[in-house]
């Protein structure tokens, strides 16, 4: 109990020191950590009822993250990248509430595999303008 308490405070203080771009990154997390939470329950026998309130859940807490990231977006100072991103992020709010009421994995893989990629960019974009704690980020997550 003492050592969640302790792990609740560090990441607390994580995130209101972090920079807007480890928050970013933070945010990117947890929507992965979501969504592999979610293929995990796509992994358990169908008729468990868990499995269906997790995969709910999971898919849920994915999709508020990247609208929380959707929000953040100035699509005037942004230009065209923050444009293709808000169309990006729409798609993959689609895919994965089509993969909810489907009960369907594949497209939650998809979204996976893109946010990941986006991700890893996000990471790479950090490191290379000095930000040099997008290890601290990645463990908190």
């Amino acid at each position: 109990m003492l050592a969640q308490s302790y792990a609740r405070t560090y990441r607390t203080n994580a995130i209101l020191t972090a920079s807007p771009g480890q928050l970013v990154l933070m945010l990117y997390d947890g929507a992965l950590k979501a969504i592999a939470l979610a293929r995990e329950a796509f992994a358990q026998p169908e008729d468990d009822y868990n499995r269906i309130r997790q995969i709910n859940e999971q898919l849920q807490k994915a999709q508020s993250i990247i609208n929380e990231l959707q929000s953040g977006l100035n699509l005037e100072a942004g230009g065209e990248v923050a444009q293709t991103l808000h169309r990006l992020y729409d798609y993959h709010n689609n895919r994965l509430f089509e993969a909810n009421i489907r009960k369907n994995v594949a497209p939650v893989i998809e979204v996976e595999r893109l946010l990941r990629e986006l991700r890893d960019a996000w990471a790479q974009m950090l490191s290379q303008s000095g930000d040099t704690t997008v290890e601290r980020v990645r463990s908190v997550a």
